[in-house]
């Protein structure tokens, strides 16, 4: 991975994790002081979103030790699996974040379904993109597996040399 590509994706993700951070912090606060200062109650909605940017925050930090162990040359280890395994959760936690939105949504489309029927799409379209990042996970799994065979080839070869 190229210095500009890591730079890139790195400042990327600095800005989505610095604007989640800054948006809930708001949140907290709207929530605290609310109009006339008093408190706003905390609804569905409110939650949702407030546990859909930890998500974000949760994959954004995983995808940030990826790339660090991709720079090091360290990703073809074990220890990558637990961050790919923490994007994974991230992404299937943001869709059933998107379910309970689409419920939530649901009565209010009476009139009009189709709503409801696209919002569960893309949240199935979600779902899609943690089994893409199953799929990479088990790619992940046969190159660590391959490095591992061909240290140990290398330490027999050096044993008969």
């Amino acid at each position: 991975m190229g210095k500009l590509t890591v730079g890139a994706l790195r400042a990327v993700i600095v800005v989505v994790f610095t604007g989640t951070v800054l948006v809930q912090v708001l949140m907290v606060w709207v929530l605290a002081t609310g109009p006339q200062g008093g408190t706003l109650p905390l609804t569905p909605m409110r939650v949702i979103a407030i546990l859909g940017m930890v998500a974000v925050q949760v994959a954004v930090v995983s995808v940030w030790r990826l790339v660090t162990m991709v720079r090091r040359g360290t990703v073809f280890s074990h220890a990558a699996f637990r961050y790919v395994d923490a994007v994974i959760g991230a992404i299937v936690g943001a869709a059933l974040l998107w379910f309970a939105v689409t419920a939530i949504n649901a009565p209010g489309q009476r009139a009009d379904p189709g709503v409801t029927v696209i919002m569960g799409g893309i949240g199935l379209a979600i779902l899609g993109v943690a089994l893409i990042v199953l799929v990479l996970r088990m790619l992940l799994a046969q190159a660590v597996l391959r490095d591992v065979e061909a240290a140990q080839m290398q330490a027999e070869l050096d044993g008969v040399i």
